[in-house]
């Protein structure tokens, strides 16, 4: 198929841009429409990300209908980190034309060369913060809260195109019908006799921003050698956890503390997709009332991440964190039957390890791109 690539830069474009999507997956039962409005805020003038990085729009227009859209992105966090000119491409979607996806990642690709960057990575939507990779494999089921989805022949079309695996990501599913294996609970009791205390993250103010304050300290230092991951200020952190406020369940947020300072916490959230997916992207007043109804369906949580710092690790804080976690998500009268870890970086040895001990098996795989241009 022919198509036109547009650049975009009037209201009328940016609003197409968000609609590109809903006719992609309009016959896709498994997919769960993002928030447009999320969407909207992330690429706008006004966001953080303007104050270090440039973005551009484009959609690919084919007989009077959007076919395709895609951002290009130049983030000077991930260029002074790596020290390479590294440009980024994300929100890609398409129809299943390869000549319509050849297109857009050839625009991408053309507005980062006249930018300096020698190489593309993607997908990566500004930052590994955001929503990040393809889908290669689990395409039975909806994505979790936050996590990627997309139809199979995005993948095949980038390597088609000559693009080159990076690096694969996993999310791996846990029952939470067996219990886990007893050195958990030992570990806990070791850290516990070691001096380290737990307890469930404060929802009320002051103590949440005081909380999310010490959790942005402990994950930046923890995760600084993240591969492609790019640091946060203080700032865009606490505007990020304020957002999901009113979504944490307590139980599943367990923080580790060694005389009052966190060391460790285990982040999990109830998984919000469910209800999401009957409000397709809009929370007006009809959607808030969809959401409200269908959050009583929700039957699992998503772990996004088990941080601890290093030195805690001899202490079994990690271990600890995975059983209270655990613990949390089957109390008597919670939802949940099952859980979901994501995502976890192939090469990270030692997570994957413990997250397998804990009984996680690989259920989906994800995929970051890279190309030299």
């Amino acid at each position: 198929m022919t198509s036109n690539i547009v650049t975009v830069t009037t209201p009328v474009e940016k609003e197409a841009f968000l609609n590109v999507p809903a006719s992609i997956y309009q016959n896709d039962p498994n997919w769960v429409q993002p928030l447009r409005s999320s969407i909207a805020k992330q690429l706008a003038p006004s966001s953080p990300f303007s104050q270090y990085g440039q973005l551009q729009q484009f959609v690919a227009l084919s007989e009077g209908q959007m076919v395709g859209r895609i951002v290009a992105a130049v983030n000077r966090r991930l260029i002074e980190k790596e020290g390479k000119p590294i440009g980024l491409f994300g929100y890609f979607e398409c129809i299943e034309d390869f000549e319509v996806a050849r297109s857009l990642l050839e625009t991408a690709c053309q507005w980062l060369r006249d930018r300096g960057m020698t190489k593309i990575r993607g997908p990566i939507d500004l930052s590994i913060h955001n929503n990040c990779l393809f889908l290669v494999d689990g395409f039975d089921s909806p994505p979790t809260i936050m996590m990627p989805y997309n139809p199979p022949y995005y993948p095949e079309f980038l390597e088609k195109a000559g693009w080159q695996k990076a690096k694969d990501a996993y999310a791996y599913h846990f029952p939470l019908d067996k219990p886990l294996p007893s050195k958990f609970e030992k570990a806990y009791k070791i850290a516990c006799q070691s001096g380290i205390t737990f307890r469930p993250i404060c929802l009320k103010e002051p103590g949440f921003e005081r909380d999310c304050r010490s959790l942005y300290h402990l994950f930046t230092k923890a995760f600084a050698h993240n591969w492609s991951s790019t640091p946060r200020s203080e700032a865009e952190f606490l505007e990020e956890a304020k957002e999901l406020q009113l979504l944490v369940d307590p139980d599943l947020f367990p923080i580790a503390e060694d005389n009052g300072d966190a060391i460790g916490f285990w982040m999990g959230l109830p998984d919000y997709n469910i209800p999401l997916k009957q409000v397709n992207g809009k929370l007006n007043w009809l959607g808030l009332l969809k959401f409200l109804w269908y959050r009583r369906q929700i039957h699992q949580a998503r772990v996004i991440a088990v941080c601890s710092l290093p030195e805690y690790r001899r202490k079994m804080v990690p271990l600890a964190l995975i059983y209270l976690g655990m613990q949390g998500g089957i109390k008597k009268h919670k939802p949940y039957q099952s859980a979901e870890l994501s995502w976890v970086w192939e090469d990270n040895h030692s997570s994957r390890k413990l997250i397998e001990a804990a009984g996680g098996k690989i259920h989906k795989t994800y995929r970051i791109y890279e190309k030299e241009i």
